[in-house]
């Protein structure tokens, strides 16, 4: 299982948001490329980028920090981004810069013929990102929800083509409560692709608990605030998860 650190972008700094409120924001850098070559030297084998200006504009609005980030880590390590893509022509500039995975939120939702074209155009590189509360899906920038169901979307959105659905329970995201592991397995359980989750890690502990239930078809896990303020270290995080999908594979614990 991959142990994904979050750089999220808001005014070209790092910053970690509770529950999605930008007005909330901690800043924790202000060099977005220096964090990333930080997570590369400390073992990262993937990074989540989201622009939040973008996510809750509409439009990419982070481009140089994304510049300095792709240049730092270079083609040593994956990014997967996402935050404001509404367009083909966004995924294509980005996928020609070095970007290797492209997340759609908001636009899934709204216009799933869009996230039907991309995978179509850009096949294995097109990501959807749901981001529910008690089942139902928000959207921009988790200011509004919806009355999808997170399921019966990740089902549709799966036959469009995507590569992975990353799964956010937004009510403990930032908030360093724990994953939601029984609505992220449920979610994996009713899915062939696989299911990154995301929001409330805090400690080894959570990632003993994802691990246990990566053979239901979880990939990954996204952490931000918890590798930032240090209630996780995330070497030692990755370390274990290596262990214990290692200890699985031994006794054929796989799906």
């Amino acid at each position: 299982m991959l142990i994904i650190p979050a750089i999220d972008l808001k005014d070209g700094k790092c910053v970690r948001l509770k529950q999605g409120v930008m007005e909330g924001a901690t800043v924790f850098s202000e060099d977005p490329g220096a964090m990333a070559a930080r997570w590369l030297k400390l073992g990262a084998r993937r990074l989540h980028v989201v622009d939040l200006n973008g996510a809750t504009s509409g439009r990419p609005k982070n481009g140089q920090a994304i510049k300095s980030i792709v240049a730092a880590v270079g083609d040593r390590m994956p990014i997967q981004l996402g935050g404001g893509i509404r367009d083909l022509d966004t995924i294509e500039k980005y996928l020609d810069s070095g970007i290797g995975y492209v997340i759609i939120g908001t636009a899934a939702v709204k216009t799933p013929g869009f996230l039907h074209d991309a995978c179509s155009a850009f096949p294995g590189h097109i990501m959807v990102a749901l981001d529910a509360k008690d089942g139902k899906v928000a959207v921009d920038g988790w200011s509004k929800m919806t009355g999808h169901d997170v399921v019966d979307l990740a089902k549709k959105f799966q036959d469009y083509g995507v590569e992975a659905v990353i799964y956010t329970d937004i009510g403990r995201d930032g908030m360093l409560t724990g994953v939601n592991i029984e609505a992220t397995v449920a979610l994996a359980r009713e899915l062939s692709v696989p299911v990154i989750a995301s929001g409330g890690i805090t400690d080894l502990e959570d990632v003993k608990a994802l691990c246990k239930v990566e053979a239901e078809g979880i990939s990954g896990a996204i952490t931000g605030r918890a590798v930032y303020q240090g209630t996780l270290d995330f070497a030692a995080a990755q370390k274990l998860a290596d262990e214990l999908s290692q200890k699985g594979e031994a006794t054929g614990d796989r799906r």
